[in-house]
């Protein structure tokens, strides 16, 4: 899922913000945007991590080694 669009709206608040006299918006905007960037690459990670195991476990994250077989 494409999560990026939300810096280019964060942008562009913080460019009328800046436009219209509003500084203090302008730097809350900025703060804004590192929190998105710093939970936009947390996802990204943690969409990682769980790709990374479905490949560990035959492509399905149900279970151990083993899980639905008999042995």
């Amino acid at each position: 899922m494409r999560s990026d669009w939300i810096l280019d709206v964060l942008t562009d608040l913080k460019t009328f913000a800046t436009a219209n006299d509003l500084p203090v918006l302008a730097e809350q905007l900025d703060d804004t945007a590192i929190v998105a960037l710093a939970e936009i690459a947390a996802l990204h990670d943690k969409m990682q991590g769980n790709a990374h195991v479905e490949e560990r476990n035959g492509g399905s994250d149900f279970g151990g080694a083993g899980a639905g077989r008999h042995a």
